[in-house]
């Protein structure tokens, strides 16, 4: 075998989100995209921001094309460094300046970033289930051991006993996903004080700091005016991670921050260690041009109503034809109970009916399935009879199962 064997690991747990979206491609190939629902891959269709747009023609009329498109610092430019710390203290009044933060290929490129810069062989970092699913490759790549804090039964809250008991003398940080994704859930201010409450004692009990990674790509999108309350304002030793993926609609462009204040124990060297992995790693810098593009683009949002729509449709419709449903409270997920205890012979139901959802089993959540409703409005909608015929085969498949049995 010519491949690391590293790499079978990584092989065998290919993402299941990236299998279900190609096996929506090939259905749309055979029976036309009008008939096929894909739900699988969490890749919005939400209209770009028209000050994005202006932004990239202004930035390309207007500014040096040595400039936007050629190399500057590895943490990024300088200007939006300044602007990006300057936008987070007015927002959530803290004290960064521009070497506190590092522009970077997305929160994944972060992330990936942060586990170079942590982690040592069999260093742990854990992670709430339900969780997403890449966090888990990101940690192996490192050779370090992502440590999964189960649920609690039907229970989306964080399982903060379970939490403390896991925390051991290797463990290097704690993943937060808010709001999360698979779930959709936010965490309230009153639950992360207790997480902070817990990490705080065991820091003391470990004697090093334990960093909780705040993995924050979809902040923006949260519901009935609820708020995703600041971590780094409630834990001195947090991460900020931000990607602009989902609040510009722009996932391709590969472009977000991290933040590491001043406050946080080694942060310096952290920082300095950050910007050297993101070039070693081959990112060199964050894309130039979306650097400068985010700079005058910081206090633009989506609209969030685009989303809230389709939330609503997905969410009533399905409940009524029976479904359990986890009511979304951000991001754009929505967690749907498989109604057959096979989930296997689910996933061949709604196949049968073109539906692509995605098996929730790699986040930790086994039975459940993920639809992402960042699509257009009106597939949604033509999408509502093929699952009325999806919840009626379900029913047709408990019924026939019963009869063998009883057989």
């Amino acid at each position: 075998m010519s491949l690391a064997r590293t790499m079978e690991g990584l092989m065998a747990g290919n993402s299941v989100i990236r299998k279900m979206f190609e096996m929506g491609q090939e259905m749309a190939k055979n029976y036309g995209k009008d008939q096929v629902y894909d739900f699988s891959l969490g890749n919005p269709v939400a209209p770009v921001p028209y000050e994005v747009k202006n932004a990239i023609i202004s930035l390309l009329e207007n500014q040096d094309p040595h400039e936007i498109h050629g190399y500057m610092k590895n943490a990024g430019f300088d200007d939006v460094r300044t602007q990006v710390a300057e936008h987070l203290n007015s927002r959530f009044g803290q004290n960064y300046h521009k070497d506190n933060i590092l522009l970077c290929a997305g929160a994944a490129g972060g992330l990936n970033i942060l586990m170079r810069c942590l982690l040592d062989e069999e260093d742990e970092v854990l992670c709430f289930a339900p969780y997403f699913t890449e966090y888990k490759s990101y940690v192996s790549h490192y050779k370090g051991k992502l440590a999964v804090v189960p649920m609690r039964a039907d229970d989306f809250s964080l399982n903060l006993d379970a939490a403390e008991r896991m925390i051991r003398q290797r463990t290097k940080a704690v993943i937060l996903n808010n709001p999360n994704n698979p779930s959709g859930i936010i965490y309230s201010e009153e639950e992360l004080l207790l997480l902070t409450k817990m990490l705080k004692e065991a820091e003391e009990r470990v004697g090093h700091p334990i960093y909780l990674i705040c993995d924050e790509p979809y902040r923006e999108l949260a519901y009935d005016g609820r708020e995703v309350p600041y971590l780094p304002n409630l834990y001195r030793n947090s991460i900020y991670l931000y990607s602009f993926s989902k609040t510009l609609s722009i996932p391709g462009e590969r472009i977000g921050y991290m933040a590491i204040s001043d406050a946080v124990e080694d942060g310096e060297l952290l920082m300095q260690a950050a910007i050297i992995t993101g070039r070693t790693l081959g990112f060199v810098n964050a894309p130039s041009l979306f650097q400068k593009v985010i700079g005058q683009c910081l206090d633009v949002k989506i609209d969030l109503g685009f989303y809230d729509r389709n939330r609503k449709l997905l969410y009533t419709e399905l409940t009524e034809m029976g479904f359990t449903c986890v009511p979304p409270q951000g991001a754009f997920y929505l967690l749907v109970k498989s109604p057959l205890e096979d989930t296997e012979s689910f996933v061949k139901l709604a196949e049968k009916q073109h539906i692509i959802l995605v098996p929730t089993d790699g986040f930790g959540l086994p039975g459940y399935f993920r639809l992402a409703y960042c699509v257009p409005y009106e597939k949604i909608e033509a999408s509502l009879p093929a699952f009325r015929a999806l919840a009626e085969d379900c029913r047709n498949w408990e019924s026939e199962k019963e009869a063998e049995e009883e057989r």
